[in-house]
């Protein structure tokens, strides 16, 4: 029998808000976070994109600061090891930090910490996450179910106007949507004081932790009570965070609905041996031809490139071969960005192509299909990426196209996922010589390698075999 809403423990004002959103029955990853976030557990879950995690962490946060108020005692700051003195830490957000100061200038903000400011808002709840879209998506789904208990959430990001930030602040705030930079921002100048939040939430946590992104996280963890709920949420929870993890949480609750490295079943991968010179090709004739449904036309298609110039190099060329294509990238204007996600919603635009940076930021229905155009150096990437599509239950197709100086990054992701990419060619298609196809008996455990391994460490890789399907490794 299936799980309800009610049966999981929320109260009669936020099942209102489930009603409005249109969630009918709780998904896993809902079904066993809400009843341990609701408990005041620590946790930490991991599920695949597209299963809910907003919900899972945004609907309990909701219901667990009801009835509490932003002038209760201020609870004693947190001084754990994770959260040790970051004065000096770089601070990271998708857009480059370097300009933020220069920003703040040109809109008359950098005086606005002032004696005869507005007192800061003490949020009782702060989400994190790494992108504006993200923070976006949040927004929608907390802002409808605060409709319905009468609660008041901000959003604050990057790329848009800080005095209209400001201005909802001073309004009030129970729950606070925030990326990093703009959030120290705030801090800095005395516009929030994060010193009565109960509920902390880290979305998207694996990229949160890592290397890009902790210092900031750290100084804003500085900034928390040291009494307080920590939760976790991300598709994959990679073993390199467990030691931060660790350091943050207090007796935490797991949740995992997917291993470490698990695609969502409803997504078809492909990989899709080509040359470098040939990439821009065969996207086009994918596009045209349907790839692995023929004679389908998709009417959304999501491309991932490595970097800003190569998204914009490659949009360029698709525009010319008359196709309709977005872009969206961290150097893009906010508006634009938002412009460029909701033409391609509603089906204006056929192509949006993106850097990584937006692969956990896209939440869009009905993308027909995913084309990791370069291969991603992170293998965590690749799993965010092709979650883009098969959501809610449908089926989507990623297509992964390898070039011969990518097959490094290639079998990370197979060591990573622990299963191989069926290799597929788009019929009528003439390849180049000079592609590499994989070997089919080719291992997903990574060897172990030592000092005296040299040419063994190529093992599994074969010599040229020429012919239509050039080589094979």
């Amino acid at each position: 029998m299936s799980t309800t809403f009610a049966e999981l423990g929320l109260n009669e004002q936020i099942l209102a808000g489930v009603e409005a959103l249109g969630f009918t029955q709780p998904t896993p990853v809902q079904s066993q976070a809400i009843p341990l976030v609701l408990e005041g557990r620590d946790l930490v879950a991991s599920a695949q994109t597209g299963t809910g995690k907003t919900a899972a962490f945004a609907l309990p946060a909701l219901q667990r600061i009801m009835g509490l108020s932003t002038d209760d005692p201020t609870p004693e700051v947190a001084t754990s090891p994770a959260t040790a003195d970051t004065t000096d830490a770089p601070e990271q957000d998708e857009a480059a930090p370097k300009r933020r100061r220069r920003r703040r200038r040109k809109k008359g903000t950098q005086d606005t910490a002032s004696p005869q400011a507005a007192a800061p808002a003490r949020p009782l709840a702060l989400v994190v996450t790494p992108t504006r879209e993200l923070a976006q998506q949040i927004e929608r789904v907390v802002t409808t179910v605060c409709e319905h208990t009468n609660q008041r959430s901000v959003i604050v990001m990057g790329g848009t106007r800080f005095d209209r930030q400001l201005k909802q602040l001073s309004r009030g705030c129970d729950l606070l949507v925030a990326t990093p930079g703009r959030l120290i921002d705030l801090m800095e100048h005395n516009h929030v004081d994060l010193g009565r939040v109960h509920v902390f939430v880290l979305d998207e946590a694996d990229r949160m932790l890592d290397m890009g992104f902790w210092p900031s996280v750290r100084r804003i963890i500085q900034a928390l009570p040291a009494k307080r709920q920590n939760l976790l949420f991300s598709a994959t929870i990679p073993p390199s965070i467990k030691g931060t993890i660790d350091a943050m949480l207090t007796n935490p609750a797991t949740v995992e609905i997917a291993r470490v490295g698990e695609t969502a079943d409803t997504v078809e991968e492909h990989l899709c041996p080509v040359t470098q010179g040939q990439k821009t090709q065969l996207l086009q004739e994918l596009v045209k031809t349907g790839g692995a449904e023929p004679d389908t036309k998709p009417e959304r298609v999501l491309v991932f490139c490595r970097t800003k110039n190569r998204v914009d190099d490659v949009s360029k060329t698709l525009k010319s071969a008359g196709f309709k294509t977005e872009v969206m990238h961290a150097d893009r204007p906010q508006k634009a960005r938002d412009k460029a996600l909701e033409r391609f919603r509603e089906g204006a635009v056929q192509l949006l192509v993106a850097t990584d940076v937006m692969s956990r930021g896209i939440d869009v229905s009905g993308i027909d299909a995913v084309v990791n155009f370069d291969v991603p150096m992170d293998p965590e990437d690749y799993v965010h990426r092709i979650g883009r599509t098969g959501r809610a239950g449908a089926t989507g197709h990623a297509y992964t196209f390898v070039a011969p100086d990518e097959i490094s990054p290639l079998r990370e992701i197979e060591y990573f996922t622990k299963k191989l990419i069926p290799v597929w060619d788009l019929e009528g298609f003439d390849y180049d010589s000079g592609r590499i196809v994989p070997n089919p008996t080719r291992s997903t455990s990574k060897p172990m390698r030592t000092m005296f391994s040299g040419s063994k460490s190529r093992r599994g890789f074969g010599g040229p075999s020429g012919g239509r399907f050039g080589r094979h490794y």
